[in-house]
């Protein structure tokens, strides 16, 4: 935040800004298409402002976006069974036996 760094009434409202921008963001994440809106809303605006120093915010922005719509994929696949719980053992069972004694 630019206020722990900078000591200026205009550092503390921009690290307020900041932090009620994200209290909002988060606010409006449970509906992802009004969040998707209102990132494009910012980033136009942002944009208008912005310099070239500034341009890798836009670029952050521009991957939260693709992250928000991500593509289309087919239904996941259901989820593997439980593990038994213990000691298991997968293998042949010994022969066990006697032997006959061949009569001649």
């Amino acid at each position: 935040m630019a206020a722990n760094v900078l000591n200026s009434k205009r550092a503390v409202e921009m690290s307020v800004f900041v932090v009620r921008a994200f209290m909002k963001m988060r606010a409006a994440f449970s509906d992802t298409r009004e969040l998707a809106r209102k990132l494009a809303s910012l980033e136009r605006e942002v944009k208008s402002r912005l310099d070239a120093h500034d341009a890798a915010i836009v670029e952050v922005m521009q991957r939260i976006l693709d992250l928000i719509d991500p593509p289309e994929h087919p239904a996941p696949p259901p989820p593997p069974s439980p593990r038994k719980i213990g000691f298991n053992v997968d293998e042949s069972p010994a022969k066990y036996g006697t032997r006959r004694r061949k009569v001649h």
